[in-house]
């Protein structure tokens, strides 16, 4: 059994939230929490607010044990691009992308 949580069109760069994604795959729910307390990157708020609620999703909706939960998948991918245009010298224009971010997180329970 599995529980996850999907966060979509998060305003920020999928490159960025892969960074922090890859420091907590397959670590159990807590650590992986901690982990993302304590790391100084602009993703973390992002993703720990979506592991709390997969943690949640897991101990309501499917009855899991919540010490026992930990990270099996988490993937980040590309959602719609904002493109917007900045003035430049001369009259020109240059394109700035808005990148947006569509994050997935799945717990599973570990085997005893």
């Amino acid at each position: 059994m599995e529980a996850r949580a999907t966060l979509k069109y998060a305003r920020i760069s999928p490159r960025k939230v892969k960074i922090v994604l890859d420091l907590i795959r397959n670590q159990d729910a807590d650590k992986a929490m901690a982990i993302l307390k304590f790391t100084p990157k602009s993703a973390c708020e992002y993703v720990e607010k979506l592991l709390a609620s997969a943690i949640a999703n897991a101990e309501n909706n499917h009855s899991m044990d919540v010490s026992r939960l930990y990270v099996a998948e988490c993937f980040v991918g590309p959602g719609p691009t904002l493109k917007r245009i900045r003035p430049k010298d001369h009259g020109r224009a240059h394109r700035i992308l808005k990148r947006t971010s569509h994050v997935t997180i799945v717990l599973k329970e570990r085997e005893i």
